[in-house]
């Protein structure tokens, strides 16, 4: 079950059963189920704080997840700076709604064991949002 909520920002203008069936299909195609995923949209202020909090960072991203899952099942808490998000989008020169997808599959690859931290994994990564975001074309 996927759940979408908000903290001091407007809520996107997705279709949700949309990206929910879309995330099940990125989970699926790295052989994984969803569970209990709990999107929080937020805005800088509050990725900060947690950021602060819960990792000890001192600084803004546009995400940050928190991995609770059990065997093939994801489940975590995903928090979403939607001002981290537009900012980016604004910088790459992408649409923001096309952005924020990419950051919404970026959670729930973290989710099925894709990390972005270590050397060339940035780039596994990148291969794997690529790949997620041509499934929801076909969603």
């Amino acid at each position: 079950m996927i759940e979408f909520q908000t903290k001091d920002v407007e809520m996107p203008s997705f279709d949700f059963s949309k990206v929910e069936r879309w995330l099940g299909e990125v989970a699926a195609s790295h052989e994984r189920r969803i569970g209990n995923v709990n999107y929080l949209f937020c805005d800088d202020k509050e990725i900060l704080r947690v950021n602060r909090e819960f990792l000890g960072h001192d600084y803004f991203t546009d995400i940050i997840t928190f991995d609770y899952s059990h065997r093939d099942r994801v489940g975590g808490d995903i928090f979403i700076s939607l001002d981290t998000v537009a900012s980016n989008a604004d910088e790459l020169g992408e649409k923001r709604e096309s952005e924020l997808l990419r950051v919404i599959a970026h959670g729930v690859l973290h989710l099925c064991g894709i990390d972005d931290k270590g050397p060339g994994e940035r780039e596994i990564m990148e291969a794997a949002e690529n790949a997620a975001l041509a499934l929801w074309d076909n969603i």
